[in-house]
């Protein structure tokens, strides 16, 4: 009797087979199956819809022998459940208005082109309101909450971060006023202008280790076409590539000794480095490329404006021998990154194990084609994550202005290379006097741009500056702009194994890291 009573329960309840946006010849935009369904059965129940809408008198539903369409019309589109018969109409029309007002939360206009672009945006918030096939007990403002992961308490250390960059803004300009009236002071009593050494994000006076304030001295007559550098006291490092030891110098020979061009710091060099990594060697027949794209932005005063960083594991199968697979991910990640797997993996799995499998095991993962199994997000304000620190100090002086420009690597466990930084030059006043400098260097004229370029930044080098000077205010030197590749991530978090479905037999497969600068820079 309990039994029988449960069916009766499971029948008369909301049995909803799929949800779908369409256009009115009935063509599917976004659709998303709630119970076990092929694609040509979902097409083929939308493509039957429209003729069926002029047979009946009903306004909001119509239906076939088998099945009920439950719609409401948006603008030139259809917002179209597919149902049971014998599910409650009243419910149906209750969850069709919900699944109404979600789809303008993600979209600005109800055309086709802006319903594709937020595709799996719909896609998350319609898990969130049905599962397999039942209504979930939410309202919209859960729904926002579900899919944005928001937080009271980010919300409180967001405002805790803001107050104490605002104070440290306060002490850097207070700092930089201090530095000025000692220099203007030293300008009246006739004493040499000393030139400053670079400052740390908190405004305090930082020089590189075994370097004094020294006197520069700079020419009134403009500098020729190639900048000769004038020099401190002292060891000189301009021709060196890291300054950090015998190890990059001994590399170099070893290139020279091949046949290798090394170009020097006053050479001719390629524009800003062009972030492709090389394609891999030996490709298997699964092949999956784990990357991760950076956009972060900082102010000039320190403090961290916004970061945002973008990481997807995408997988290709060559041969549909290996199509039935699952993944072992290692997530090591500390940093609290958001993870989402496609909307066909088993989400309860991953979620247990760590592992990427399909929900149906019985199918295979598409052939020659480029499938986004997880992806992940990391948006913070908290400086702590920056992976490499660029703080750039211009000083004026009487003749114009002394920039001192340095870089620390954060995160050691990354290998950064090709790293350029581009600061602006002022047009028309030049080419800049360089004095000390880690790596080499090259000044753009036809873009007004010094180009600061690093072979390689890792835990060995993982800090170096530029000085130089030239005629200017100090906002001319802003935004500095970076740009590097990597083939290490950020976020730890890496595919350790493949298997088969059946028997977890060993799969070999090969796999593609890289870390880009989709925007990096200091404002």
């Amino acid at each position: 009797h309990c039994t029988g009573w449960l069916l009766l329960l499971l029948i008369t309840r909301l049995v909803l087979l799929a949800a779908a946006v369409c256009t009115k010849a009935g063509k599917a935009i976004v659709s998303r199956q709630f119970v076990e369904m092929t694609r040509t059965r979902v097409e083929g129940l939308l493509a039957a819809f429209p003729k069926l809408m002029g047979m009946g008198k009903q306004h909001t539903f119509v239906e076939t022998e088998s099945v009920r369409y439950v719609y409401q019309p948006l603008e030139k589109l259809y917002m179209v459940l597919v149902t049971t018969k014998n599910s409650n109409i009243l419910e149906d029309l209750e969850t069709l208005r919900l699944f109404s007002r979600v789809i303008p939360e993600y979209c600005r206009v109800l055309e086709e082109g802006e319903i594709s672009d937020h595709c799996f945006d719909l896609i998350f918030a319609f898990d969130e309101i049905v599962a397999l096939g039942y209504r979930e007990n939410v309202n919209l403002a859960q729904i926002r909450t579900f899919t944005e992961m928001d937080s009271h308490e980010e919300k409180v250390f967001r405002a805790v971060r803001e107050t104490q960059e605002r104070e440290a803004k306060a002490e850097m300009r207070r700092k930089a006023k201090e530095l000025q009236q000692i220099r203007r002071d030293a300008e009246r009593s006739g004493k040499k202008v000393p030139a400053f050494g670079g400052f740390g994000s908190t405004g305090m006076s930082s020089m590189s280790s075994g370097s004094i304030i020294t006197d520069t001295i700079i020419e009134s007559e403009k500098p020729k076409m190639a900048p000769v550098p004038v020099r401190p006291t002292g060891s000189s490092k301009a021709l060196k590539l890291g300054a950090r030891g015998k190890e990059v110098d001994n590399f170099v020979d070893k290139l020279r000794g091949e046949g290798e061009t090394i170009m020097s710091n006053t050479g001719k060099m390629p524009s800003l480095a062009s972030n492709v990594l090389p394609p891999p060697v030996n490709v298997e027949s699964v092949h999956m490329r784990v990357e991760e794209k950076i956009s972060l932005t900082c102010g000039r005063d320190g403090g961290l404006q916004n970061m945002e960083l973008l990481g997807m594991i995408t997988l290709r199968v060559t041969d549909d021998k290996v199509g039935r697979i699952r993944l072992m991910v290692n997530n090591y990640d500390k940093k609290g990154v958001q993870l989402q797997t496609h909307p066909n993996v088993d989400k309860k799995l991953f979620t247990s194990d760590s592992v990427i499998g399909l929900k149906n095991p019985e199918k295979s993962f598409p052939l020659n084609n480029d499938v986004g199994v997880l992806k992940w997000r990391l948006q913070s304000t908290d400086e702590a994550l920056i992976p490499l620190t660029i703080n750039c100090w211009p000083s004026e002086s009487a003749t114009g202005c002394d920039v001192n420009i340095e870089y620390e690597l954060q995160e050691e466990s990354l290998e950064l290379n090709d790293v350029v930084i581009a600061i602006p030059i002022p047009s028309g006043v030049g080419a800049p006097v360089v004095g000390d400098v880690d790596g080499e260097y090259k000044h753009d004229s036809r873009r007004n741009v010094l180009e600061w370029s690093l072979p390689v930044i890792d835990a060995k080098n993982k800090s170096g500056s530029l000085e130089f000077s030239v005629a200017g205010q100090p906002n001319d030197f802003f935004p500095v702009n970076v740009s590097f590749v990597s083939i290490r991530n950020y976020c730890d978090i890496q595919v350790a194994k493949v298997t088969h479905v059946e028997g977890d037999a060993p799969v070999k497969f090969s796999l593609e890291t890289s870390f880009l600068v989709d925007k990096y820079e200091i404002l």
